[in-house]
């Protein structure tokens, strides 16, 4: 099911390009915005030992971030000028451990309303040349116009 998604803001990627330099959280983690068009985004972030858990895999918390950054600037993409996003809600499943070189969030709206969004994102690692998936979230985004 693939949809035309329109964004109402003819800025909408210097936009949100701009709000992902501001994250702060993104540099922090490493995560790189690759791709974003209107309705989708694919961020990746590269390996850390820093950022696992006890068995050497990425925690669920990176694997749960990486994937609420798309989600977020997937649905931003569609958003009037001046807009916020926020999540409100999501639910992650971890289908296997994290384990690879890169990680890759790729997040499609399912839905854009003027206040909520609902969007998909699936989450793989890539290691060895070869992409496996980790994780599935489907998330639910507050929409904020400007006053």
């Amino acid at each position: 099911m693939t949809k035309r998604l329109d964004p109402r803001d003819p800025n909408w990627e210097a936009r949100c390009r701009a709000s992902f330099e501001r994250q702060p959280i993104c540099r922090t983690l490493g995560i790189e915005l690759t791709r974003v068009e209107p309705g989708f985004c694919e961020m990746r972030m590269p390996f850390n030992p820093a950022l696992t858990q006890q068995h050497g895999y990425f925690h669920a918390g990176m694997v749960s971030t990486l994937a609420d950054n798309a989600g977020g600037y997937a649905a931003l993409s569609l958003t009037a000028p001046g807009s916020e996003v926020l999540a409100v809600e999501f639910k992650i499943n971890l289908m296997s451990p994290a384990k690879g070189e890169v990680m890759i969030a790729r997040a499609r709206v399912l839905k854009a309303g003027r206040t909520l969004a609902v969007t998909s994102v699936e989450v793989s690692m890539l290691d060895g040349g070869v992409e496996k998936d980790c994780a599935i979230m489907q998330q639910t985004v507050f929409c904020q116009s400007p006053a």
